[in-house]
């Protein structure tokens, strides 16, 4: 199992146990919201996942390829599911209420203890884009990043010809910091970003 870096008290971030965190990630939670429950990806969700990650519109931005078949779902559940037998930052599965259906994903996309900071990402079927679903999503994945798990600071970056997926961050208290140029390759080419980012207040 891979292990986090261990860092010395002197230079930990207060409140960030790396090796407590690692468990953390190793045991995924379920959190609610009014109408949505998050919780650990399982594999009979495979057909659910494939019925929006196989819209091009869905895997335009984000860094996974469209689903071309069942398969390439399950090999997408497949590789969450070892993050969290390795206990690295990872996605739960975004589910429905009623009915209970699977509409998306959202989770850790990185981590750095010793800096008590964590990168956020999403992806919702586009079927229930703007109608609140990925900022109540996001919220309480912050919420639970923030008071559960401890973090300081908790980013989130999104390709600039897609403005919308900042309102969400904006809506869910985070703070526009820039542009970062030619940040990501992704479907052959390199992407601008634009960076936001929260900062847990002080007690």
């Amino acid at each position: 199992m891979p292990v986090l870096p261990y860092f010395p008290d002197d230079a930990s971030a207060p409140g960030m146990d790396p090796y407590a965190l690692q468990f953390a990630f190793s045991h995924p939670p379920v959190l609610s919201t009014q109408r949505l429950i998050l919780r650990p990806i399982r594999m009979r969700d495979c057909h659910d996942l494939f019925a929006y990650a196989r819209d091009p519109e869905v895997s335009r931005f984000v860094l996974w390829d469209q689903h071309e078949s069942l398969r390439d779902s399950r090999q997408f559940i497949r590789a969450i599911r070892a993050q969290y037998r390795h206990g690295e930052p990872s996605s739960l599965a975004i589910q429905l209420r009623e009915p209970a259906r699977v509409i998306g994903t959202v989770g850790f996309t990185s981590c750095a203890p010793e800096h008590a900071c964590a990168e956020v990402g999403y992806s919702l079927a586009r079927e229930y884009w703007n109608q609140g679903y990925a900022t109540e999503a996001l919220d309480r994945l912050i919420r639970y990043a923030v008071s559960e798990l401890g973090f300081h600071r908790i980013e989130a970056m999104h390709d600039v010809e897609n403005p919308a997926s900042g309102r969400v961050m904006v809506k869910c208290g985070m703070h526009h910091e820039g542009r970062l140029r030619d940040r990501i390759w992704n479907k052959g080419r390199f992407h601008d970003v634009e960076l936001y980012a929260l900062i847990r207040p002080e007690p």
